[in-house]
């Protein structure tokens, strides 16, 4: 069972890590190997005039993760009605100073005696 919650995290954990530096690999490849970039990864192959070099899956990538980052609404929770509920005073008038205290005593009933054993097996 063990090994497969941690099979399970480090699965997890390895997909997350890839997703964040998918952009990142993309961008590496194209710097260490722009030939095998452009044969690969290049929309305009066939358009050589273009001159794009491989930039066009470039921006294609970074537009995604610009796409990716767009600004989470912020909720006003002031303005939320979530349920309407009457407002009520309620008053307390119990004076708390004036209340007996009931005073009482710690009774200790609690008695330990230490028995030895009283078996004793029949005589022959």
């Amino acid at each position: 069972m063990k090994k497969w919650i941690l099979f399970f995290a480090v699965g997890l954990s390895a997909l997350i890590i890839f997703n964040m530096l998918r952009v990142s690999f993309t961008f590496i490849y194209y710097e260490l190997d722009p030939i095998g970039f452009i044969e690969e990864l290049c929309e305009n192959k066939d358009k050589p005039e273009l001159q794009c070099n491989g930039k066009c899956h470039l921006k294609k990538v970074a537009q995604t993760t610009g796409e990716e980052n767009e600004p989470v609404k912020i909720v006003n929770f002031e303005e939320l009605l979530l349920f309407k509920q009457d407002i009520t005073d309620y008053k307390l008038e119990t004076n708390f100073y004036n209340l007996k205290r009931e005073n009482f005593n710690y009774l200790n009933l609690y008695n330990f005696s230490y028995k030895p054993s009283c078996f004793h097996p029949p005589q022959a």
